[in-house]
């Protein structure tokens, strides 16, 4: 399946924020984007001290609010375009019911665990097949996860040295209030869907929707 490798700390001055895609290192002093936080490319940094090209138009608001979202989840267009297609058949409102989903995938359900620094880290754990999903193993990051079901970290991997040190360091990251956390059999579960506030605010579910509905 393609992916990006890319230089990821480029994401994230081109959106002009920290989308926190390495972890740790992002509330460090080596953090990239402290020193250019300007955008890449050759008049990038000039753009930047002009204040931008000139008015923004709505269709680059509304690609770039869906860049963001998708390079926040570390998800490519073919992909996240189905997603929104799932979205719109649900009912509800349809940038909730997108984010909703793009929150239950397995890798990012391990990230907001605590399980992983970040969720780049999170899919490379679960395509290494360190985790199971109600008691089978798991190697598919973008497995979507339903209420009720229970992740857990297998028995053969907590011998490895990240997994015995993994309970301190998700105690110093609370879990999402929308899962049932349990560091000391190192599982957790899904009890409902998230609600809107418990989502990364700088998220705009809204100019997606007209992105896609142009």
């Amino acid at each position: 399946m393609a992916r990006y490798i890319g230089p990821v700390c480029k994401l994230c001055r081109r959106e002009g924020e920290k989308l926190y895609l390495k972890g740790a290192r992002c509330f460090s002093p080596k953090c990239s984007f402290e020193k250019r936080s300007w955008a890449p490319g050759q008049h990038g940094r000039s753009r930047s001290m002009r204040g931008g090209a000139g008015r923004t138009s709505d269709y680059a608001r509304q690609l770039r609010a869906k860049q963001r979202a998708r390079r926040n989840y570390g998800v490519l267009e073919r992909q996240f375009r189905r997603y929104f297609s799932v979205a719109l058949k649900k009912r509800g409102l349809t940038g909730l019911n997108l984010l909703q989903t793009l929150e239950l995938r397995l890798d990012n359900v391990v990230y907001r665990m605590g399980l992983a620094s970040s969720r780049s880290q999170a899919r490379q754990f679960v395509n290494h097949g360190h985790f199971e999903v109600n008691g089978v193993k798991s190697d598919i990051p973008s497995m979507l996860l339903r209420l009720g079901d229970v992740v857990t970290v297998r028995e053969s991997s907590r011998k490895l040295e990240f997994f015995k040190e993994i309970a301190e360091i998700a105690e110093k990251r609370p879990s999402a209030l929308w899962l049932n956390r349990d560091l000391t059999s190192m599982s957790g579960s899904v009890v409902r869907l998230p609600e809107r506030a418990e989502i990364d605010g700088s998220l705009d579910e809204q100019l997606i929707v007209e992105y896609y509905s142009r």
